[in-house]
Parts: structure tokens; sequence; C-alpha cells
């Protein structure tokens, strides 16, 4: 008998096996999984657990979140936690370590909730693994070294947590390694080398500090970098090699020296430097090929509260949302970004808090309702039928610059 009682729980985990077709393995994951969070509102009906019935007769079919491989036993393949609905507010608790027993795992996913406590480092030995995407929670501690031994993760998402420590040095070594979104967290120290194909890298508003990768070190395949609110500094040289950039997110770090000529081009449709320390001159367009500087429609670029100095070029005309405001850019506005405003193909353009003394405008013509434009504070009265009534608050109420301004930076410019 008492043989019996102790081969008891072996025969009704075979039981289940064969019942639910399910490995027993992972239905003993999942469960541990469900055990460690819950739905903050479980009585919803979009309640994320309200399905995971473990007398269920087949999990891989009936409970949310899951997909399974097809031979018996059935091996759960992605893990997705939270419905991941805009009216549902996700699940609480912690991320149980036995997920790393999901062997077959290939993706995991978790939706915005209240999730806290560290990532567990044995996910590192989930060596399917090719997506993690753990955004909008509270997760804490440092970014577990073993993800980075993954020889298939193709996507890194921890952004929107309370990560802290650094990026370890051995993410350059993940060759598969395509898409890393880590902002908006708390981590710190430098960007190490990357990853020599990576696409899309997303490290805003943590608290690095220190150089961007040298040129040789940056992937020559990026086509997504945003490095916003952090404390970075230093020159913006290293960026003259990625020609595939598509979106380019510099904004509120410490970056100085001049801006490269080969970032003004019309692939690179979207470009935020605002709020560095930039110096130097918007450059001419190239004579080679002037087209490759000729934007389209959804095109934004924002150069504003930098030192650019000089008179504008036509390289930014037509720009559909373009901030140039807050620098000390001088002389007249070319025709064409007046012809640009006024056939409403740049709907913004922002030139106030600067030391511009022309705007071309047409004598009699209104601009377009759907224009936003500002020339106050500048070395010139806006001209009438402009006003700046499209004018931010932050702008301030005076229309022009006192006139000793004017003169005395137009003499130190000389």
């Amino acid at each position: 008998m008492r043989m019996f009682l102790l081969l008891l729980p072996l025969v009704l985990l075979l039981s289940a096996v064969e019942t639910q077709g399910i490995s027993v393995v992972d239905l003993s994951a999942l469960r541990e999984i469900k055990n460690s969070l819950t739905d903050i509102t479980s009585s919803s009906p979009n309640a994320f657990f309200t399905s995971w019935d473990f007398t269920a007769p087949d999990p891989c079919s009936s409970f949310a979140g899951i997909t399974c491989s097809l031979f018996i036993p059935k091996r759960v393949t992605t893990l997705t936690l939270g419905t991941g609905l805009s009216d549902s507010p996700g699940l609480a608790g912690i991320l149980s370590p036995a997920i790393s027993n999901l062997s077959e795992l290939t993706q995991l996913v978790l939706f915005t909730g209240i999730v806290t406590g560290p990532i567990p480092d044995q996910i590192g030995t989930l060596k399917k693994l090719s997506v993690i995407s753990l955004t909008n929670n509270r997760l804490t501690g440092s970014i577990p070294t073993s993800i980075f031994t993954l020889p298939n993760l193709h996507t890194l998402d921890l952004s929107h947590n309370q990560l802290t420590g650094t990026i370890p040095g051995s993410i350059s070594e993940l060759s598969s390694l395509k898409v890393v979104v880590l902002g908006s967290n708390k981590i710190s120290g430098e960007i190490p080398i990357l990853p020599t194909e990576l696409l899309h890298l997303d490290l805003s508003n943590n608290e690095l500090s220190g150089m961007l990768p040298k040129k040789i070190r940056m992937p020559l395949t990026l086509r997504y970098l945003s490095v916003s609110g952090n404390r970075l500094w230093g020159p913006l040289s290293v960026l003259e090699s990625l020609s595939e950039l598509v979106y380019l997110d510099l904004s509120m770090n410490r970056f100085s020296g001049t801006i490269p000529s080969s970032l003004f081009r019309s692939t690179l449709s979207s470009m935020y430097l605002q709020r560095n320390n930039l110096t130097g001159r918007v450059p001419q367009p190239p004579l080679s090929s002037p087209a490759a500087t000729v934007y389209g429609p959804g095109s934004t670029v924002d150069l504003s509260h930098n030192s650019l100095t000089g008179e504008l070029t036509n390289t930014l005309a037509g720009v559909e949302t373009l901030f140039l405001n807050n620098n000390r850019f001088t002389g007249a506005v070319p025709k064409d970004y007046v012809e640009s405003v006024y056939s409403g193909n740049t709907r913004t353009l922002y030139l106030q808090h600067n030391y511009i003394a022309e705007f071309p405008v047409k004598e009699g013509l209104p601009l377009p309702d759907s224009v936003a434009l500002c020339l106050s504070y500048n070395c010139m009265v806006p001209p009438v039928p402009v006003g700046f009534m499209a004018c931010p608050a932050s702008a301030g109420g005076q229309i022009s610059r006192p006139v000793n301004q004017c003169s005395a930076f137009n003499t130190s410019m000389a």
C-alpha cells in the first residue's frame, strides 16, 4: 500500500500527459507561473488567467497566451502574459524562475502591468528564445548577463521598467540580435560595442554617460537610433557612416561640434537633435545630388535649442515639421522655405529666438490654415500676414529682439 501511495503522483502525472497532451514539465511550470502572478482586476471579464483551468482537457488549446508544438507531448513554444488590451490593467506579482523549465520556448512576452522584482537569471538557459519583451512594468535589478548568451535572440525589449546597472559588454557577441529596446529605465554606464548587424536601438531616457561608440564599432546596418534623454557627450562624426538611418534621436544630451553633412538627407526623414550643444552651420545641399535632400510628407527635423549659426541654406526646405528655434541663425530666410510654407508642404516652421532679419512673405496671400509659423524674437518685425498666433507659449510675448542685441550679435559674427 505504501508503495502504491508513493507511485500515485507519478501515475497521476502520466495520466495528465495522456489526457492533456502537454509535457508534464511544462504543465508544472505553467502552474508555478500562475501562482506567482495575478490579474490586477480578477473580476474583469478580460482577466487573463480566467482561461487557465488546470483541469482542462488540453491547455494548449484553452490557455490564453500560449502556443504549443504539434507533437505529443506538446511543448510550450510561445508564452504571452497579459491580454495587451487597452482596457486591461494587466498583471501583478513577480516573474517565476519556473519559466526556465519551458525549454522549447521561442518567445516570451509580458504586457503592461505592475509586475515587480528582478528578471530571473534562469531565462538565459532558454537557448531557443528569439524574442524577449517585458515592457511597461516595474521590474528592478540589472539585466541578467545570461540573456546575452542566447544564440538565437533577435529582439530584446525591456523598456519602461526600473532596471539599473549597465549594459553587459557581451551584447556585442550576439550576431542574431537585431532589435534592442531598453528605453525608460535607470541604466547607467557607457554604451558598449554593439552587435554588427543591429537594426533598431532605443536607449532613450536612461542615465547613460560617455560618448557614442567609435565609428568602426557602430553597426552600419542601424536604421533606428534613439539615445535621447541621457548624459552623452562628444562629436557626432561617428554617425557619418550610418547611411541606412531613417530615424535618429539624440535630443536632450550634451553632444557638441558640428552636424555631419551626411545626416541632411531625405532618407533620414526623422532627425531630433534638439537641446544639445551643437554649433556650426546647416550645410548647402550637395551639388552632385540635390534631390537627396528633397524631404517629403511626414518628415521631421528638430535642431532647436542649440548654438547653430550662419544663414539658412535650402537644405531643409520642404521638411513637413521643422524646428530651428532658439539658435543663432542670421540673414534672410531663403525663398524656398517661404514657398514650402505657402504650398502647405511645410506645416510647422518654428524660427523664433534667432537673429533672422527677413522672411519674404507673399504680399496679400494668406497662410494656409494648416500651417504653424513662428517668427517672434528675431531681428525684424514679423510680417503682418504672419503675426505670431501660432507661436508656443515658451516663445514669450516679445515680437522682436532689441536693436542693440541684433547689432552686437552681427558685429561679433562679422
